[in-house]
């Protein structure tokens, strides 16, 4: 029980980096001057600062105004004295589809506070960086063989602790490539009959994982998995210890080779969850969805593109996405290791072919299920120049939802639409 609840409480930290950011004593709150998310390109735009403390504008100290294309350098650099009410900035544009974002900085009482506001430049129109490799297909179909060869070996731990009055839940372990395991917390309703089911998919780092009842409770068969091969019930001091040290920048082992790439077990382990999941006789047999945010945005997208198992797909600011943007002067997807801010980009020549193997955009390309996708303009994380680019290449049936204020978090209300996108595609009221 001492595990369970610290468990809970190494969930409840990392989930507030997905939640909305916490309010502080200084604001800086930065917008477009008319309240326009999207221009067209050419179009200038001036920004508004207001910097306020308890509801009152601040009347000492300076701004520090950088202006430019998103995580590029800024062309536009500035310091405005506080003046007590709210300041404007010179009018900035593209000149080419993208994103501009305008980063006020300002030091309070020896603080620093910071604010972001970002506009769009016809984004419909940013078209991909990464290469496609001519035998991408051949290269992930012959991961699938070698997949399916091996037997499923699932292993299942009942946790009456965790289960609820309507769910059994399941600690599992499965075989998966290069004689690891896969693991993950399953949620099975406990009434017989056949259920739908859902694959969600991890964000980044290593944790361990609890059932996501609220979704399991009103009948939907729930895998929740993790992606480095180990038990995901353990003591939290595991799950720290590996991730400041064994683990510790996992995204970018072995990216030079693409038969090594550390995601090459990560991808085949979503579907190895897939083959779990069909193999339930609680199954119904048809109805299967993913779904997951950042780096478990672009699993979801991954594993709808290889899987045509799956019939549906949900995506919350998508990683991996368009990777080489960089290098054509433009911002690319987490983790971001072609970013001259990134000591890896001095090897980028080295992995650009490999990475384009694992890059989300190619798989994008392949999509034929519909899909949900949701983010922000304001993430600096996952860049929306790389998820748009994604997005535009998408030929299946998509749904963008775009809630353009938020950075790499996400309201509660957009968590709900996906769910509910996802439950009525599956007949699921």
């Amino acid at each position: 029980m001492k595990n369970f609840i610290s468990s809970c409480i190494i969930l409840f930290i990392w989930g507030t980096l997905y939640a909305q950011p916490v309010m502080q004593a200084v604001q800086v709150e930065v917008t477009a001057k008319g309240d326009v998310w999207n221009r067209k390109v050419g179009e200038s735009v001036s920004f508004l600062i207001s910097i306020k403390e308890k509801g009152e504008f601040i009347r000492e100290g300076y701004a520090i105004v950088e202006i430019g294309p998103e995580r590029m350098p800024a062309y536009y650099k500035d310091t405005l004295k506080l003046t007590g009410g709210v300041l404007q900035t010179s009018p900035q544009l593209l000149k080419e589809s993208g994103f501009l974002r305008c980063v006020v900085t300002t030091t309070i009482k020896q603080k620093s506070y910071r604010g972001v506001h970002t506009v769009a430049y016809e984004p419909e129109r940013l078209q991909p960086t990464v290469g496609y490799p001519t035998d991408f297909l051949t290269f992930w179909n012959k991961m699938k063989e070698e997949l399916a060869a091996l037997p499923l070996d699932a292993k299942f731990t009942l946790l009456p602790e965790r289960s609820s009055a309507q769910t059994n839940v399941f600690h599992v372990s499965i075989n998966n490539l290069g004689s690891s395991r896969l693991y993950g917390i399953l949620c099975v309703p406990k009434k017989p009959g056949k259920y739908p089911a859902i694959l969600q998919v991890p964000g980044a780092g290593i944790r361990p994982y609890n059932p996501d009842l609220e979704l399991a409770d009103r009948g939907i068969i729930v895998f929740t998995i993790g992606i480095h091969g180990i038990s995901v019930i353990q003591d939290p001091s595991v799950y720290r210890d590996l991730e400041a040290g064994s683990l510790k920048g996992y995204f970018f082992f072995n990216m030079h080779d693409r038969d090594q790439y550390y995601y090459k077990r990560v991808y085949a382990g979503c579907i190895r969850a897939n083959d779990l999941l069909v193999s339930l006789p609680e199954f119904d047999g048809k109805n299967l969805a993913v779904s997951g945010n950042s780096q478990g945005g672009a699993l979801s997208i991954v594993t709808a593109s290889l899987d045509p198992r799956v019939k549906y797909l949900g995506a919350i600011h998508p990683a991996l996405c368009d990777l080489t943007g960089y290098t054509v002067g433009r911002a690319g997807g987490w983790p971001h290791m072609f970013s001259k801010s990134n000591s890896w980009h001095v090897f980028q020549e080295s992995f650009k072919q490999s990475l384009s193997y694992y890059d989300v955009l190619n798989f994008a390309k392949s999509l034929t299920v519909p899909g949900f996708y949701t983010w922000g303009y304001n993430d600096e994380t996952c860049p929306p120049t790389s998820m748009q680019a994604t997005y535009n290449v998408i030929n299946a049936p998509k749904s963008l939802f775009l809630y353009p204020e938020t950075g790499h978090w996400f309201y509660p209300e957009q968590k709900k639409a996906m769910n509910d996108w996802l439950l009525s595609k599956m007949g699921i009221q």
